[in-house]
């Protein structure tokens, strides 16, 4: 008799143990409405809702719901949300990437049913600005006339460009690209040209050429053109493609635009099937403190591309040299369908080296800027050297063709090397210059 209570003690024991447990897995049981909406809400609703280019939006459950496996699987592959730089080289002020808390609280909600959880734990849902991500611009710059992109069949690059008609220098702390019809734009460039620097297109007028900035005509007229530009450090002002963010500044920097510049938008469009229209524009936004530096964008070059057929990891190199002390900013490599991987290595005076990013995995459909956590110094005479690897082979899968060679040009089918940069300069101060009067 003993025996047989000792026995049922310890089952009801085990019972309750048991239920214990199971409230207790209860309780503790990732939602979405307590765990997974405010990861989702800080790390992917800037792009996944309406009218931005993600292709679906992720702001409620009922939308989160049918991806669930989906999201899961490309957050544990760090698919998502898209960055590309080796973590172990560098470290950079909007690094996307979650942490690991993070994919573990997706992958437990996906593992566990996804559920749905209890309403009155939702955060309430972020607030974007309206129209434009930089907020109200101070002026907007538009190209003169529509653009009628035909349905079908390969459209050169086009320029246009806008007259500016400032009256005064302007220091831009923040720029962003509006298109027009964003199914039919590939990627916008726009570029600064001051007064007397070169062959522009006049008002409204289209010009196609091949290369980027580069004026029509024989080689002594794009010598003379680029003689002429010489003496502009900084021609570039903002570009648009799939995963940059708008041109943000920090107070004291920005970009310069001198009175009477011409703005020329050099738009890549791409057809769909339809018949389309496009008035592309920019916003931007005026520095209201004084400036003391102004931001440079350089770039380094390899336009002697020639990838044999079938190659797998055909190299590229380029470099550039600083004339004065600098610190760096931001890197924005840029390669297209072939590109593999790139590297940035900054090669100082005394010989020494150091490697500032490394993307092991290039990405075109993702043509992201990293810009560093601190300003990386650059002594004059120093180098930054690019490196770069491109695959022309059958295994790359966004590979148009691999039977043939191919070489630099202008079309995602053709191949590019470019190692962007920003940079200021150590000796430059503005601040008497734009204090505000």
């Amino acid at each position: 008799m003993r025996l047989m209570k000792a026995l049922l003690c310890a089952l009801a024991l085990s019972a309750a143990m048991m239920v214990g447990v199971a409230a207790s897995d209860t309780d503790t049981q990732v939602t979405f409405t307590k765990d997974v909406a405010p990861i989702v809400f800080r790390n992917c609703a800037m792009c996944h809702r309406p009218g931005e280019a993600a292709p679906m939006s992720l702001l409620s459950y009922k939308e989160v719901r049918p991806w669930a496996r989906a999201i899961g699987e490309i957050v544990a592959e760090r698919r998502m949300p898209p960055w590309f730089a080796d973590p172990h080289v560098g470290e950079f002020a909007n690094d996307r990437r979650l942490s690991q808390k993070e994919i573990d609280t997706i992958t437990a909600w996906v593992n566990s049913g996804a559920r749905e959880g209890n309403p009155r734990d939702l955060p309430p849902l972020p607030k974007f600005p309206e129209g434009w991500a930089i907020g109200k611009p101070d002026v907007v710059l538009s190209m003169t006339e529509e653009y009628s992109v035909p349905a079908e069949g390969v459209v050169p690059y086009k320029h246009y460009s806008v007259p500016t008609n400032f009256t005064e220098d302007k220091y831009v702390q923040m720029a962003e690209i509006k298109r027009g019809d964003p199914s039919v734009v590939h990627h916008v460039i726009i570029t600064v040209v001051e007064p007397g620097r070169g062959p522009v297109p006049q008002a409204g007028e289209i010009r196609s050429n091949g290369q980027r900035g580069e004026p029509e005509g024989g080689e002594p007229q794009r010598e003379r053109a680029a003689a002429q530009r010489s003496n502009n450090p900084d021609g570039m002002l903002v570009g648009w493609a799939p995963g940059m963010s708008p041109l943000v500044l920090k107070p004291g920097q920005a970009k310069l635009i001198k009175k009477g510049s011409v703005l020329v938008f050099q738009m890549h469009y791409t057809t769909t099937g339809a018949a389309s229209k496009d008035r592309t524009s920019v916003g931007l936004v005026f520095a209201k403190t004084p400036v003391e530096k102004r931001v440079i964008t350089a770039g380094a070059f390899s336009r002697n591309l020639v990838i044999p057929p079938g190659e797998g990891h055909y190299e590229s190199t380029a470099s550039f040299t600083f004339k004065e002390d600098s610190h760096i900013v931001s890197f924005m490599p840029h390669m297209h369908l072939r590109g593999k991987d790139f590297e940035y290595r900054l090669v100082y005076p005394d010989g020494t080296s150091k490697v500032l990013l490394r993307v092991p995995k290039y990405d075109f459909n993702w043509q992201l800027t990293y810009f560093v956590k601190e300003p990386v110094a650059a002594p004059k005479g120093s180098r930054l050297e690019c490196l770069a690897h491109h695959d022309n082979s059958a295994k790359n899968k966004f590979n148009p063709d691999p039977t043939k060679e191919v070489r630099w040009g202008p079309q995602t089918w053709e191949e590019m090397m470019i190692g962007w940069f920003d940079y200021t300069i150590d000796g430059q101060d503005l601040r008497d210059v734009t204090a505000v009067k």
